[in-house]
């Protein structure tokens, strides 16, 4: 039985890791460079969350000059309503044209946000 019990601690203390018991010497480096990740991680999340409550667009989709982007419809009916406010176009066209775009002059159709 003597026996069986020197087999067994001598194969527990072979399995063991190389560094006999003490953590090898880059394990401090690993740790901290996941501790950096991590903090990092949690800051961009918060950022984002933060940038989408607002409800702007995420940073990367804004100009370079700062103002958010907008849709090609809202681009067309700002030109319309820009066009007809120079007389360039009688009532008749600009309804016309803003019935072509789906748009009631007058009301607010943008996107809704929660």
């Amino acid at each position: 039985m003597d026996t069986v019990t020197a087999a067994a601690t001598a194969a527990t203390t072979l399995a063991g890791p190389p560094w006999h018991g003490g953590p090898p010497p880059f394990a401090p480096i690993l740790g901290a460079l996941m501790f950096c990740l991590l903090i990092a991680l949690a800051l961009g999340a918060l950022f984002f969350t933060v940038m989408r409550r607002r409800g702007g667009p995420p940073p990367w989709v804004r100009a370079h000059t700062g103002a958010p982007r907008t849709s090609p419809e809202e681009d067309a009916r700002r030109t319309l309503a820009d066009r007809f406010a120079k007389g360039d176009l009688t009532v008749e066209e600009f309804m016309e044209r803003a019935s072509a775009l789906n748009w009631t002059p007058g009301s607010d159709e943008g996107p809704r946000r929660r």
